[in-house]
């Protein structure tokens, strides 16, 4: 009953900008970290950027200081805005998050299916 959506993907120019999007649905009563991470043809999946419900971010080197993660709580969205884009970005993103849902007495992890990003000229 509960799915995490990405959207925003695309193709966009180096040094260009985009904004992915992640909503969760269902039947939610919260959600704690909400983070997302990126594969790349070849390469192991890696987090990109987790924040947490309070707001608490952290970013992997190799995007700090060009993507923000935010999140809109009463949307139960998490978006990830990319600056300054490089070739070596392009990967698969994907959204991930710890919730608790209606049902449940725990929290459980959730991941979207991916949302291609290639940034090429």
């Amino acid at each position: 009953q509960v799915q995490l959506v990405e959207s925003g993907g695309g193709l966009v120019q180096p040094g260009g900008s985009l904004r992915l999007s992640c909503a969760a649905s269902g039947s939610i009563v919260s959600i704690n970290t909400m983070s997302w991470y990126r594969q790349a043809p070849g390469k192991k999946r890696e987090l990109v950027a987790i924040i947490s419900i309070g707001g608490t971010t952290n970013y992997a080197d190799s995007v700090k200081g060009r993507f923000t993660i935010s999140r809109d709580n009463a949307k139960n969205t998490v978006y990830l805005q990319m600056n300054s884009v490089k070739p070596e970005d392009t990967a698969v993103y994907y959204c991930n998050a710890d919730l608790l849902a209606i049902a449940t007495v725990k929290w459980v992890n959730y991941w979207g299916q991916g949302t291609q990003v290639t940034v090429s000229s």
